[in-house]
């Protein structure tokens, strides 16, 4: 693997996040390290003295915040670097995930993105397993056929047809690939739908099994507020649309629905 391996990890930080020194802290200990910056519009003196204090570069952008598209798209151009982890400030990357990805980044150097194994962290809990997360790895053993590569178009989306398969926080995009950027107009969904016309580009889906990196479930993440609010449901059901009938669309909408309210 070239020790120069062209990475870099973005953290897209709004406000004070009582989790984003845990997420820097996992970053700055990767056995295989990579730049860390920060890129926010909400900049205060807590980010500022959680950047210096794990070497993080700091970007502050100076319009207004305008949603959780809108950030993703400025962290994303924050470094300069070919292939970028946008890091959850909520989320925990234990030491070998910067290794595994430019581990796949090195075997596959022209694909269009990465994603790694995954769990979840409810306080200080790790969970391996869940009914969300059995789901996640039932549509990828779906998509990837038991493989690590997927190339063609169909089985890309195969991948995502059922349901987003693709762990956001796990994936390292390539930015040069030529899907696009974040819809800003989505809450929810803005992955699902980026991963969607990723899959139209050329380039495999790369999957590395090693569980890397945790996601952490709080009342206050975006995701549980948005099951909470509704919006979850709305936008599955526009996601699954763009696969399938009206008909086929809604029925799987409130099965997916199901894996959420049992926990995941």
């Amino acid at each position: 693997m070239p020790a120069t391996a062209d990475h870099a990890f973005v953290v897209p930080a709004y406000g004070d996040s009582p989790y984003l020194e845990a997420c820097l802290r996992s970053l700055a200990a990767q056995s295989s390290p990579s730049p860390i910056w920060i890129s926010t519009s909400t900049p205060s003196p807590q980010i500022a003295g959680l950047a210096a204090r794990y070497g993080a570069r700091l970007v502050v952008h100076t319009d207004a915040p305008r949603g959780i598209g809108h950030d993703w798209n400025l962290a994303l151009v924050t470094a300069s670097a070919r292939w970028v982890t946008l890091a959850h400030q909520d989320d925990v990357y234990l030491p070998d995930f910067a290794r595994e990805t430019k581990a796949a980044i090195a075997q596959e150097p022209g694909a269009v993105l990465v994603m790694t194994g995954y769990g979840e962290l409810v306080g200080e809990q790790r969970r391996i397993m869940t009914p969300m997360l059995a789901v996640k790895w039932i549509l990828q053993e779906v998509g990837f056929l038991g493989t690590s590569v997927i190339r063609s178009r169909a089985s890309k989306r195969r991948l995502l047809m059922f349901g987003c398969a693709v762990p956001c926080p796990s994936v390292t995009v390539r930015k040069d690939a030529g899907w696009g950027v974040f819809r800003e107009d989505l809450r929810l969904n803005l992955d699902w739908d980026a991963w969607t016309r990723a899959a139209d580009q050329q380039g495999p889906f790369v999957r590395a099994r090693k569980l890397s990196m945790l996601h952490r479930v709080h009342a206050a993440s975006t995701t549980s507020d948005g099951v909470l609010s509704g919006r979850r449901a709305t936008e599955d059901l526009m996601m699954f649309q763009r696969f399938w009938p009206r008909a086929v669309a809604a029925l799987l909408a409130r099965v997916y629905r199901l894996s959420y309210s049992a926990g995941g």
